[in-house]
């Protein structure tokens, strides 16, 4: 017997495909936006797992199936290889729906049989109707023959042109596993489309076939079945290492001393033989195999049909980058119609910024000045108090300032919600059909009206005095990192203006205005309070940036207050855009979840480190063939 397959080459190519395998299965997944086919579905992918996986590097074994439609006898043909009655036969179909496996004496102690049938779920054989009885799952049983080879195994299998779909797939598992396939035709059925149709795929992975021409009237068809099989032949691109032809003897069958006589394939100008030249032992020929041969051409030919350029891995790269690059523009659709500026957000109350930045520098003064600031606070409270009661009496208690922006913030929310589903469900109606599918998903989520509270519920918890001081705090860290030099002349100034407190502003003082700049703040609180300020944001990428401000702050108060507008519509713009910031975050939690980035990984589909795997696995499977083939 040959030796085994253990060279370097043949470990180099057992251990590319494992990683071959798994990095398939990780593009595969990186590329479900894309909406590949399964991968069950390829025909190469099904090699990879029924054929090569389990069997490469393995002893020289062969596996032979006995095939063919309905009615042709394989079960018959199986029985004469097993010697005794393995598989159920009547002269009606009896229909085999699962597989049986002659395992020779020996065998499963040195191998692991169910890792060579992934997909069948093993039974040790018991009788021959228990592979007659159809059932959901795909089970093969198996026995154990001590006439066979101790590395051969023979398979009966379902009807390859059943009306069942499941036997086409049990009958497919078997075939990609097979080194040899034991055709069985017979007149009514050589020329069958489901028949030819799985021979053609047989030629293609190279399989060594056999064909057993069966029912045969001997002698009257030894001028026909030349003819049916070149037919045969022709429509499938088989070439068939043997031909035998099994005569028409029911009770010969029945008792397991059918005769085969083998022709010359392909036969020799004007050479007959007649079926009076003696019969040959169909499993004593199959023992005579050149196992190392055949089982090499096998698993080549395995190998071939996955690196394919049409129909094999390269083909599967190839249709995921070409839906990539639709995608791509796809997904820039669907990032310009999502993406748009934010209307009609309200500026924060000036006001608020100017309490925010007297706490600031307050907290960083000591000593006399902040002894004195806090004297001049409390002083300022008791002179002003009666004031205040008396507008209370005449307008009623003022609403909390941040209370009214969080009330304006909410309507421009409802408002950039209510354009963003108005533009999804435009997206949905028209859009590319990679990505339809996802936005349809999220518009028939969780309703509308359930997201908005939800929202409602997180808005309302938000702390925006916490807010506007992270805002503050940020711009003066800049403004000390930024100019340290002035930064330290104001912080010594605002020490200053601790004594002229009753008449200057510490914020203003503290900016570089001056005592003059007291008279400027109404204009610039007032000018400020009024900005309405458009924001372009990206919901897909999580990015926004200010665009412009419908109300422009004029430079009536003069080139002073200009510039002290300027500071604060930069303090409004950074906290609006803290806001926007949030609402984004919000938006992509809870409405477009991880479908920006899945659009942007699957459009990049071939720059990705899924991708480079697979194709440095195929390279590395691509170099050892070519040392097979040398």
């Amino acid at each position: 017997m040959p030796g085994p397959l253990s060279s370097s080459t043949f470990s180099g190519v057992s251990e590319a495909a494992a990683e071959l395998q798994q990095a398939v299965q990780e593009l595969h997944t990186a590329a479900q936006v894309l909406q590949p086919a399964p991968l069950d579905s390829h025909e190469w992918y099904e090699l990879l797992r029924q054929k090569l996986l389990p069997q490469l590097g393995q002893d020289a074994w062969l596996v032979a199936a006995v095939v063919g439609g309905t009615n042709t006898g394989k079960s018959v043909i199986f029985n004469h290889l097993a010697g005794c009655r393995a598989s159920s036969t009547s002269p009606l179909a009896s229909g085999t729906k699962h597989p049986v496996c002659l395992v020779p004496e020996g065998f499963t102690d040195r191998h692991d049989l169910p890792r060579l049938f992934p997909d069948f779920e093993l039974h040790e054989w018991t009788n021959a109707d228990r592979a007659l009885q159809e059932t959901s799952g795909n089970e093969l049983f198996w026995k154990t023959a001590s006439e066979l080879p101790p590395t051969l195994l023979v398979l009966d299998t379902p009807d390859i042109d059943s009306d069942a779909r499941v036997n086409w797939i049990r009958a497919d598992a078997i075939r990609r596993s097979a080194d040899v396939l034991i055709a069985v035709l017979t007149q009514q059925k050589y020329n069958d489309a489901a028949v030819k149709d799985f021979f053609r795929k047989a030629a293609a992975e190279d399989r060594t076939v056999i064909v057993v021409f069966n029912q045969c009237e001997l002698p009257e068809d030894e001028s026909y079945w030349p003819i049916w099989i070149d037919t045969f032949c022709s429509e499938t691109g088989t070439n068939p290492e043997h031909v035998y032809l099994a005569p028409n003897d029911r009770s010969a069958a029945e008792e397991l001393r059918l005769p085969f006589y083998e022709r010359p394939w392909p036969p020799a100008p004007g050479e007959h033989r007649s079926c009076d030249s003696p019969p040959r032992s169909l499993k004593d020929d199959l023992s005579r195999l050149k196992f190392r041969d055949i089982r090499l051409r096998s698993l080549r030919g395995s190998l071939r049909e996955l690196l394919r350029p049409d129909h094999g891995i390269p083909g599967w790269m190839q249709d995921l980058s070409r839906r990539g690059a639709d995608l791509n523009t796809a997904a820039r659709l669907l990032s310009s119609d999502i993406d748009f500026r934010v209307r009609d957000w309200p500026g924060p109350p000036t006001a608020a910024f100017v309490a925010e930045i007297r706490a600031w520098w307050r907290s960083r003064q000591s000593g006399w000045a902040h002894r004195i600031n806090s004297v001049y606070d409390t002083v300022s409270r008791g002179l002003l108090w009666p004031l205040r009661k008396a507008r209370q009496a005449i307008q009623g208690e003022p609403p909390e300032l941040l209370t009214q922006y969080q009330e304006r913030e909410w309507t421009a929310i409802l408002t950039t919600i209510e354009e963003l589903f108005s533009r999804l469900q435009l997206l949905a109606d028209s859009g590319n059909d990679l990505i339809r599918p996802r936005v349809e998903t999220i518009l028939q989520g969780a309703s509308r009206s359930e997201l908005m509270a939800a929202l409602k519920r997180q808005h309302q918890m938000v702390d925006f005095e916490a807010e506007l001081s992270a805002v503050v705090a940020e711009q003066m860290e800049h403004f000390r990192t930024d100019d340290p030099k002035r930064y330290e002349l104001y912080r010594q100034l605002h020490h200053v203006s601790a004594a002229i407190r009753p008449v200057t502003s510490v914020v203003l003082f503290s900016l570089g205005f001056g005592p003059a700049g007291e008279a400027v703040a109404p204009l610039v609180a007032d000018a400020a309070a009024g900005t309405v300020i458009h924001v372009a944001t990206d919901f897909a990428g999580g990015a926004a940036a200010t665009v412009v401000g419908d109300t422009a702050l004029g430079t009536a108060a003069g080139q002073t207050a200009g510039r002290l507008q300027a500071w604060f519509r930069g303090l409004h713009e950074r906290f609006i855009l803290r806001r926007i910031g949030w609402l984004t975050t919000q938006i992509r939690r809870n409405i477009l979840g991880t479908l920006p980035e899945d659009l942007q990984r699957a459009a990049a589909i071939a720059r990705t480190p899924e991708w480079n795997r697979v194709h440095e696995a195929v390279t590395r499977i691509e170099r050892l063939l070519q040392e097979i083939d040398a």
